[in-house]
């Protein structure tokens, strides 16, 4: 934190024993709270169901008064907790503001590898966490390494994903799963005001291929557009794709 971090991390899951988890987190939000800065870490990345770090990272976050500044990575434990602790525990979390971070191109790899079958999804429950009222948003936070060698850095492929994993394909559904790769990250961001294509807003966006969210989500592919602070960044149409660098157009190839 000292030398410049923007917040404070955990993953109390790795600690030896479930106390020592607990300990983690309260560690982790007195850290935060000397120095203010909002707490991200990961929490209950595991298929254990009985990994419940979760709930005393919600019950710190009540006791500190910290609401709206704790987002839980992954919490792919939760698709192993009993149903009526499981619905308890995103009841409490939605009320003190505490945001779940699923990767789902990542949780879904990692997580039901030593099941025989049927196998566990392998990550949070996200129609369940919507429900209960959590801002839930999607991550990726490995691309090209031994957790997870095909990643290119598409929140709109992580979306896909999700919600096949998470069966959210109704017409409403798909509508309202972009906000999970946008909206509800900028909440956590807390960049809300400044989020958005509205007059007096930074020109920060993707234009993408089809008619609607369902097209940009079925088509996939790289944006038409990127445009950062009102300027075209890069330029994927007419057959090639290019990017505006030092100056001047460069013509490159979409592969890493």
């Amino acid at each position: 934190i000292e030398l410049g971090a923007d917040n404070v991390g955990m993953i109390p899951h790795n600690e030896h024993t479930r106390f020592d988890g607990a300990k983690s987190v309260e560690i982790a939000f007195d850290i935060a709270e000397k120095y203010n800065k909002d707490i991200d870490g990961h929490v209950d990345e595991t298929d254990d169901p009985w990994s419940r770090n979760f709930e005393v990272v919600v019950r710190e976050t009540f006791k500190r008064k910290y609401y709206g500044r704790v987002a839980a990575g992954h919490v792919t434990a939760s698709h192993s907790w009993d149903p009526v602790y499981r619905n308890r525990i995103f009841g409490l979390a939605a009320k003190a503001g505490v945001s779940i971070v699923p990767n789902p191109l990542i949780n879904i790899h990692l997580q039901g590898r030593f099941d025989n079958y049927p196998k566990r999804r392998g990550m949070a429950p996200i129609r369940i966490a919507l429900e209960k009222g959590v801002n839930v948003a999607l991550g990726h936070d490995c691309v090209m390494d031994p957790w997870y060698p095909l990643g290119v850095g598409d929140m709109l492929q992580v979306l896909f994903m999700a919600v096949h994993v998470d069966q959210l394909m109704g017409y409403s559904e798909l509508k309202k799963a972009l906000d999970l790769i946008t909206v509800n990250g900028a909440k956590i961001w807390h960049i809300e005001r400044e989020y958005g294509i509205e007059e007096g807003k930074n020109a920060n966006m993707l234009i993408l291929k089809g008619r609607d969210e369902l097209d940009a989500l079925r088509i996939l592919g790289p944006p038409l557009y990127v445009i950062k602070d009102g300027a075209l960044l890069a330029d994927n149409t007419g057959g090639e794709s290019k990017i505006f660098y030092k100056g001047k157009w460069e013509r490159v190839e979409l592969f890493l």
